[in-house]
């Protein structure tokens, strides 16, 4: 028996089997959950794709988490296929390359600024929101973030918007917490996704992993990032919230 045997669980922004996203809902399935993947627009029909690649077929659900309809029918899709939800996977981000990374923080325009933020930090409170009412005995909510207590090369404005989303889950933290529903995150290291490549200069930050991470870290692995999430979302947790787990080999605990 998995340890997310019988349990629910919504992993909002699915693209490529590369994703983070993807990695999670394979070892959640793997781990007895029921699982319902989402994602909109173009990359819908991706995730439609891909959702073929894992060990069951998982519904896929159309969800803008930047859209307020999209939002407010959540709840009703996610009946059509289970009776509600012991956990939510926070799996989505952007910030426009053109603009925001790769050594643009002076320059980056406020309106893109803006959307980053509302897509990768304000989307966590959107999407507890619209699921609040699915977890009605508890649950838990998972993020994931890149460490923003520094400021890495290239990740300018995606590095504010981390910062945004990591305060964010404490104060859903003390605000869901109440009602049962845990919040927490999993900081990763660099890892080859889709966003990833997107991100002009990134290849420097995995080079440095490569030498300072004392366990090591493979780039091309989005298993121990999905089981750490998997754990989070799991009953061996019970009494962590507002917490940011790292799975990066150890990186962030090293000295210059």
């Amino acid at each position: 028996m998995g340890i997310l045997e019988g349990k629910r669980i919504l992993v909002a922004g699915v693209t490529m089997d590369s994703s983070i996203g993807f990695a999670t809902a394979k070892v959640a399935q793997e781990q007895g959950a029921t699982v319902l993947i989402s994602n909109f627009g173009r990359a819908l029909g991706i995730t439609r794709r891909i959702a073929k690649r894992l060990p069951q077929e998982p519904p896929v659900l159309e969800l803008d988490v930047t859209d307020a309809d999209h939002l407010a029918r959540l709840p009703e899709l996610v009946r059509d296929h289970v009776d509600g939800l012991d956990g939510v996977v926070h799996s989505i981000a952007y910030g426009n390359p053109e603009t925001l990374l790769g050594g643009k923080f002076m320059t980056g325009p406020w309106d893109d600024v803006a959307q980053a933020v509302q897509v990768s930090a304000y989307s966590l409170k959107s999407l507890a929101e619209a699921t609040r009412p699915l977890m009605g005995a508890g649950g838990s909510i998972v993020g994931l973030t890149f460490d923003a207590t520094i400021a890495w090369p290239a990740y300018d404005w995606m590095g504010v918007a981390k910062a945004a989303l990591e305060s964010t889950s404490r104060y859903l933290a003390r605000d869901l917490g109440p009602e049962g529903i845990r919040v927490n995150l999993v900081s990763a290291g660099p890892l080859r996704t889709l966003a990833a490549k997107a991100i002009p200069g990134f290849e420097d930050l995995e080079d440095t992993w490569s030498t300072r991470a004392p366990l090591g870290w493979d780039n091309t692995d989005q298993i121990p990032t999905a089981k750490a999430v998997c754990a989070l979302l799991s009953d061996f947790f019970p009494a962590t919230s507002g917490e940011i787990v790292h799975v990066d080999g150890g990186f962030h605990s090293m000295g210059s």
